[in-house]
């Protein structure tokens, strides 16, 4: 059985969604802007629910369903990197936008300070949070069985997991990329999607199963 943590459902997969969203901003404040930063397609959504004037800004997409989702409802993605976390992340914005005044519209929590990072590099990186991720609360009838495969999409589904349910043994964990894998607990059996997609994330439980 192959149980898939992501809110989106797909076939061959069993959907015990982990995670909500819940808007949390009323507006964008698009001041002193040039170009908008996206590393979540829920952000996509988001902003879109709030004002649809982002699409007047190019984006850089950090994700191919970021990117998808940009493209999908009308904006321009003007960057799409080829790493997607961390330090190789920060590095080619700093390359290719040193000189762009970039909104990055993000989640509560996020799972690498790009800010931070940035500003260490001399980019000034604006943000603004959007949006935020809730648990959803699940019973042990629900828990997955002995042997299951479950994909874990981000670091929030893993904490959502862990708030419900305990780790068996049997189970192996596919994970979406390397900044999912570090909020993972060591003794978890896991393997690493070859691309950071969902449908990649499939084709590698399949491949095991």
């Amino acid at each position: 059985m192959i149980y898939l943590l992501s809110p989106l459902k797909k076939d061959n997969t069993i959907s015990l969604p982990m995670i909500r969203f819940e808007i949390t901003a009323k507006e964008i404040d698009f001041s002193n802007i040039d170009t908008l930063m996206f590393t979540s397609k829920q952000a996509v959504v988001s902003a879109n629910n709030i004002d649809e004037n982002w699409k007047n800004y190019p984006s850089i997409a950090i994700g191919g369903a970021t990117k998808a989702k940009i493209e999908e409802l009308g904006g321009e993605v003007i960057f799409y990197p080829k790493k997607f976390y961390g330090k190789e992340l920060t590095s080619n914005i700093k390359e290719f936008f040193s000189h762009k005044k970039i909104l990055y519209l993000r989640p509560e929590k996020i799972s690498f300070d790009s800010k931070g990072f940035l500003e260490k590099e001399g980019i000034n990186l604006k943000e603004q949070i959007i949006y935020k991720t809730l648990c959803r609360e699940y019973t042990q009838k629900d828990k997955p069985i002995k042997g299951a495969i479950i994909i874990f999409t981000s670091p929030s589904t893993i904490n959502c997991f862990f708030k419900n349910f305990s780790w068996d043994s049997s189970y192996t964990a596919i994970l979406i990329g390397e900044a999912t894998k570090a909020h993972l607990p060591k003794y978890c059996k896991y393997e690493i999607a070859n691309k950071p997609l969902i449908d990649s994330c499939i084709d590698k439980a399949i491949s095991i199963f």
